[in-house]
């Protein structure tokens, strides 16, 4: 198993004002339809997020010609830097998994890229050797029947004079073969003497005896005798592949060299042993900001500032708001068990009014198939123990430091089959939980009877629910907390009053 780096073709072209264009005239084959879209947004959005301010302008200028993706760059950029960058960053450098198992000498095996080639190349003698052992034996029938018609050339009165003197061809075969005179009629002693001497093989005597007589003529009999050296000819060349691996070695290229005359064609992709991009990112100065979304998903960084100055617009124009570093990370908790991440900096950073870009166009969350659970800054985690709670009340605690991966996407719970995510929070010992089913069913636990699992864990049954019922809601109370209350129908439930129970049980009806 292993990975071959693939990349797109860039070339450098000048443009106007001394400026440099760089030219994408080839790209992997993972870019071929709608990722040139992608590709396209991709660079767009290094520039919106600040990560180069070498780029002015790129248009996608494709067409039944080839592909031509231009990006146009300001005068002084470094051209080989931003090349790599756009490696690193974008799909314009992708990979190819190979498989290399393979069947050799009967067993599945791994094979490396030198073990691969030495069985190729003895698969080739392997059918070479079958070749030629084939031809050999044809041109050694061929052989044996010819030197019998040579040799019946001399003696064509006798045996002309067996046939005669036959009753069938089987007893014509018998003599030829073994000197078989019985049945035959022959006209002198002499004749009955040389015919007992005749010992041709059963192909030469079948040959014979499905001879015509015109081949007996001069003409004919030369041309016997020239295709016969042939065969000699080609026994001996047979012979001396067979035994010689030299010899077949040389066979086994011009072959392959005619096939690749005839078959080859010229290679599009270069192979090359090229050194991994890479680049030099620029500094970036550490500074806190505001993270705000609203509630149909379009996020953006501001300065604190900017947020103290408009507070009671963001707070009511945004789902989410979050404080955080520009250098952090966003923890993005779904109800299907998914972790998105996403790095502040890839988020438009500008003004309070800016409309900003959908969460789904920076990171790999989709809001058509998932709903957010949870979001968080990494570094408001990190320390910390997160509580999942799910529809049919499994819960577990999970240390945040197992978020901090490089991942953009991973499973933050592991679920059972129909489940979904309900609740996921920062929770510290002394917290009490409080889950709510559907029927009105209340428990209250202690949070530090919930255990720590892995994220990959499904966790401990919280409550006890009754057939068709499901939870509704997970609340967290803390000891410092005022009174939480809900309604429930036309009924106000206090959560801090309700008895403190074991986990995995039934609750109380509200």
């Amino acid at each position: 198993m292993g990975k071959i780096k693939i990349r797109g073709k860039v070339e450098v072209e000048k443009g106007k004002g001394g400026r440099e264009h760089l030219v994408i005239t080839e790209i992997p084959y993972t870019m071929i339809g709608l990722n040139i879209g992608k590709f396209l947004n991709d660079v767009y959005g290094l520039v919106e997020s600040k990560k180069t301010t070498d780029i002015v302008d790129i248009s996608n200028q494709s067409s039944k010609e080839g592909i031509r993706i231009v990006i146009e760059v300001k005068k002084g950029t470094d051209i080989e830097n931003l090349k790599n960058m756009l490696y690193k960053k974008t799909k314009l450098e992708d990979t190819f998994g190979v498989n290399m198992l393979a069947v050799a000498d009967g067993r599945p095996e791994t094979l490396g890229i030198v073990p691969l080639i030495r069985h190729h190349v003895n698969f080739q003698y392997e059918l070479a050797t079958r070749k030629y052992k084939t031809l050999l034996a044809k041109e050694l029938d061929k052989k044996e029947i010819q030197e019998g018609l040579i040799k019946a050339c001399d003696v064509i009165d006798l045996i002309i004079e067996i046939l005669r003197g036959s009753k069938n061809v089987k007893d014509a075969k018998a003599c030829l073969m073994t000197g078989d005179i019985t049945n035959i009629r022959l006209k002198s002693k002499e004749s009955e003497e040389k015919a007992m001497q005749l010992r041709f093989t059963e192909r030469q005597a079948s040959a014979i005896l499905e001879m015509r007589l015109y081949k007996l003529i001069g003409l004919e009999i030369e041309a016997l005798m020239k295709d016969h050296d042939e065969t000699l000819k080609h026994i001996a060349e047979y012979e001396d592949i067979l035994s010689n691996r030299a010899t077949m070695a040389k066979v086994i290229i011009k072959e392959l060299e005619r096939y690749k005359k005839e078959y080859a064609m010229p290679r599009r992709t270069a192979i090359e042993n090229a050194a991994e991009a890479v680049f030099e990112e620029k500094k970036i100065e550490e500074m806190d900001v505001v993270f705000l979304m609203d509630r149909f998903g379009y996020a953006k960084t501001i300065d604190v500032g900017a947020y103290e100055r408009n507070k009671e617009a963001a707070d009511t124009e945004n789902r989410y708001i979050l404080r955080c570093k520009n250098t952090d990370k966003i923890c993005i908790f779904t109800d299907r068990g998914q972790m998105h991440l996403l790095k502040v900096l890839d988020l438009p950073y500008g003004k309070f009014r800016d409309k900003g870009t959908p969460i789904d166009n920076l990171s790999n969350y989709n809001s058509s198939e998932e709903n957010l659970v949870y979001i968080a800054p990494m570094a408001d985690i990190r320390q910390k123990k997160l509580l999942f709670g799910t529809k049919t009340a499994m819960l577990k605690l999970v240390s945040g430091a197992e978020f901090d991966v490089a991942k953009r996407t991973t499973a933050a719970t592991k679920l059972n089959e129909g489940d979904m995510v309900l609740f996921v929070h920062p929770v510290a010992e002394s917290d009490h939980i409080v889950m709510q089913s559907a029927k009105d069913m209340f428990l209250r636990i202690e949070a530090g009877t919930i255990p720590e699992k892995k994220k990959g864990a499904v966790g401990v049954r919280g409550m006890r629910l009754a057939s068709g019922d499901q939870l509704e809601a997970i609340y967290l109370l803390k000891e410092e907390d005022e009174p939480v209350s809900v309604r429930i129908k036309d009924k106000e439930v206090v959560l801090n009053r309700l008895h403190v129970a074991n986990r995995d049980t039934k609750g109380v009806k509200r």
